[in-house]
């Protein structure tokens, strides 16, 4: 690879409606997968209450406890409740659209930070419009690849201020429309939710549910996610990798990137039956197997930026109310 100074543009459309086509046409079977797991809403209440009991007995301890406890523990329940909201904006738990939502609130509740509902509105739009600078919220602007550059401080602090620079890029997205009842709701839930924290259980309590947030999608070995999922870290134009490693364990297969973009109709836990089906689509693509190795590496190698990204201005014959589920159309027809 080279130190690149721009975005890679491309000419080709995203190919993940491409490959979900030919593999359906191959392995039909898959259609069977399709579908919901409501037992996913027991993720969600274990996680939230492990957070909870661990928020409670860290509400007297010292600040060290606090912050070790957030980085080793609460960081991996927050990164686990972000899968869970995930599985919530596609609607991959109840078939009623509502119930889907308020579980996705559920578990936001530890995050402090409302973002279930906002999340689902632009993460959908990323599977619809993959790379198209406009409308997909998982590309970083212009201004932010300037500024953090290759850098190994420009991109720690990248890192560590991830949720701020994912605020920043909601300017550029005009044409997604967010604001509604259900972000009031969300908002509401966190702000009772939030107020109910510190004044029953005090500032250390509430210190440990913001790190745990912080740690989850920042400067921590989970903060390769963001990086693993789309960034070119070879040098070829691939521009969604998988990661197989032990933390899918932990983290409810969200590693399994390709398969997901590619079958979004799938939930977690069938997400390595895809693979399992159709080794010769993924195998014979590059694939990450450890996240800490990719963040040092993100870290420390030069050439990989946040221009390490592809971007494409043909939107294709998407319709910006698509709800991206290309594999559920396809099985269908």
């Amino acid at each position: 690879m080279t130190k690149r100074t721009d975005f890679v543009y491309s000419q080709a459309s995203e190919p993940h409606r491409i490959r979900t086509k030919k593999i359906l046409k191959e392995f039909p079977g898959l259609r069977t997968l399709i579908g919901k797991n409501p037992n996913t809403i027991w993720a969600i209440v274990g996680l939230v209450s492990f957070q909870l009991v661990l928020a409670w007995l860290l509400r007297d301890q010292s600040w060290w406890l606090v912050f070790g406890a957030a980085y080793l523990l609460g960081a991996f329940a927050d990164h686990s409740l972000f899968v869970m909201i995930h599985e919530c904006a596609h609607q991959l738990l109840f078939k009623n659209r509502s119930a889907n939502r308020w579980a996705g609130i559920l578990a936001n509740m530890p995050q402090i930070f409302p973002s279930s509902i906002s999340f689902e509105r632009y993460h959908i739009k990323h599977h619809s419009f993959q790379g198209v600078h406009e409308l997909d919220a998982d590309l970083p602007n212009r201004w932010e690849a300037k500024m953090i550059n290759n850098s190994f401080i420009g991109k720690a602090l990248w890192l560590l201020f991830y949720p701020l620079f994912q605020v920043f890029r909601l300017s550029r997205l005009r044409e997604i429309q967010t604001f509604d009842i259900w972000i009031v709701a969300n908002i509401a839930v966190q702000v009772v939710f939030t107020a109910a924290i510190y004044y029953f259980w005090g500032w250390h309590a509430l210190a440990y549910l913001l790190l745990s947030f912080s740690f989850s999608v920042g400067l921590h070995p989970l903060g390769a996610r963001w990086i693993q999922e789309h960034y070119l870290t070879h040098s070829v134009e691939q521009e969604t990798y998988s990661y197989y490693g032990a933390l899918n364990t932990v983290s409810f297969n969200v590693g399994f990137h390709n398969e997901h973009h590619d079958f979004p109709s799938i939930p977690w836990n069938k997400l390595p039956e895809i693979r399992k089906t159709a080794p010769e689509y993924y195998d014979t693509l590059y694939y990450h197997k450890s996240w800490t190795k990719l963040f040092f590496r993100f870290l420390f190698d030069k050439e990989i930026s946040l221009f390490n990204r592809i971007l494409r201005k043909e939107r294709g014959k998407v319709a910006l109310t698509d709800i991206s589920k290309p594999d559920a159309e396809m099985a269908t027809n």
